[in-house]
């Protein structure tokens, strides 16, 4: 994974007051909660005393600590240990009883969590801007047996859709790519880009990304933003939306939101959604079958594969990636 990105792990209505919720995310297993202000704390899911799963344990303290289920040591939002019941109330508590804790937002009906080194300041969270309160959405979430990388390579993977979505969003045979044409921004952490298709009537060629026909760029294109954001833009009131989390090495975590602001009447604006989402999913579950056979389950730069013209997102999208990692590192 890439460290030191905000990552959405959770959604919003996930984590309920009074409630603990246990889940595994980059590898690590958390545990969440909200105090009675309603404000999120994360801690590693594991007690530092025998390595019990804090999230079967209570909340106390208003909300303010959790209570290990195994032998009743409490800790609070910084992960410091601040009581051990065996030892009595009133002895301090060594330094040594101590777990990881993390830097925690909450926007856009997400939970955002900190992969990362603890600072003074962060980054802004990398949402997409152009999804206002006006939108509504649905959401469907479901977990794929890959890393996160394979995940979103494949929704920057054009050449495909004829092939896997022949009979949904690939009809028409146009096997022919134009371009891609790749747009970076300025600090190279978002990717936009635009592909012109068309049926191979054994005459054309496939016009390289510096001639692509620049009359083809519009409302229509994929936007992605790193470290895991991806939206299909289908015009400025329809959009796709995935948050590819990653739950460890070999499995993401997907929430795919369907955005609409065409219809706002609440009934009506409901059915939109369901259907939105609901034409989505047998998309995603057309991809699902292919990508999940792919080998390895990880991407990385060089891993000798053969690619070509038309994976020239994809191609960007490692090397950014790889740079980030290696800028860390």
């Amino acid at each position: 994974m890439i460290p030191n990105q905000w990552y959405a792990v959770l959604e919003s209505k996930e984590v309920q007051k009074g409630k603990l919720i246990g889940v595994t995310r980059l590898g690590e297993k958390l545990v969440f909660w909200r105090n009675k202000n309603g404000e999120i704390i994360c801690l590693r899911d594991k007690c530092a005393h025998r390595g019990a799963a804090l999230s079967a344990g209570k909340i106390c303290g208003e909300g303010e600590t959790v209570q290990c289920p195994f032998h009743g040591l409490e800790y609070d939002r910084t992960g410091k240990c601040k009581i051990i019941p065996a030892n009595g109330r009133i002895t301090p508590v060594s330094e040594r009883f101590k777990v990881d804790s993390y830097p925690i937002r909450e926007a856009h009906d997400f939970i955002w969590l900190w992969w990362g080194k603890k600072r003074d300041e962060y980054p802004p969270l990398p949402f997409f801007e152009d999804i206002d309160e006006k939108f509504s959405f649905k959401t469907y979430k479901e977990v794929w047996p890959v890393h996160y990388s394979r995940a979103i390579e494949n929704q920057l993977d054009g050449v495909h859709l004829p092939f896997v979505h022949h009979n949904t969003i690939g009809r028409g045979n146009r096997t022919i790519i134009h371009g891609p044409y790749v747009e970076m921004s300025e600090d190279k952490n978002e990717m936009k880009f635009f592909v012109d298709m068309q049926k191979d009537d054994g005459k054309t060629r496939s016009l390289k990304p510096e001639a692509f026909p620049m009359d083809k760029i519009g409302n229509f294109y994929i936007h992605f933003k790193f470290p895991n954001l991806w939206q299909n833009h289908l015009t400025d009131k329809v959009r796709i939306f995935i948050s590819f989390v990653p739950i460890d090495e070999e499995s993401t975590l997907f929430y795919m939101r369907f955005y609409q602001k065409i219809v706002r009447i609440p009934l009506f604006r409901t059915l939109v959604n369901w259907l939105g989402i609901a034409s989505s999913k047998v998309i995603l579950h057309q991809d699902r079958k292919v990508v999940i056979t792919q080998d390895p389950k990880k991407t990385w730069l060089k891993m000798g594969e053969k690619l070509f013209q038309g994976d020239l997102p994809i191609v960007k999208y490692r090397q950014r990636r790889q740079e980030l990692i290696e800028a860390e590192e």
